[in-house]
């Protein structure tokens, strides 16, 4: 076991009730669960994401936290949060990292790999 090993899953979700597709309004909904499988307490201090909709453009939000918090993790111990992403295509992905600080006082980074937000049957 490593002293510092946090595992990042995420499950996207479309919701139409929220979406206009005619007026190029897509909205998603993500759920990401934070897990620490080191030995040692670690500390979500911010996050960085990446979001790219299907025309390929780019925009990164970087913030405190996630959803207001900045959860404190012990080992074995899971945060789990659901955000949302609005999009002008019915898909896109989304990828970035999390800066956290172990109770060492050492900072780390922990990427979040990309994920595909997708409005159902728009991939083939």
């Amino acid at each position: 076991m490593k002293p510092y090993d946090i595992a990042v899953t995420v499950t996207p979700q479309y919701l139409p009730e929220q979406s206009e597709p005619n007026e190029q309004q897509f909205v998603f909904a993500y759920t990401v669960r934070i897990t620490n499988k080191g030995e040692h307490a670690a500390q979500v201090i911010s996050r960085h994401w990446i979001i790219t909709d299907g025309q390929q453009h780019t925009q990164e939000v970087r913030g405190l936290g996630v959803v207001g918090q900045q959860p404190l993790l012990g080992p074995g111990e899971t945060f789990e949060y659901t955000s949302g992403c609005p999009l002008p295509t019915p898909v896109g992905t989304m990828r970035g990292t999390y800066h956290c600080v172990g109770e060492n006082g050492v900072p780390f980074e922990v990427p979040i790999q990309e994920f595909v937000l997708a409005m159902p049957r728009t991939l083939h």
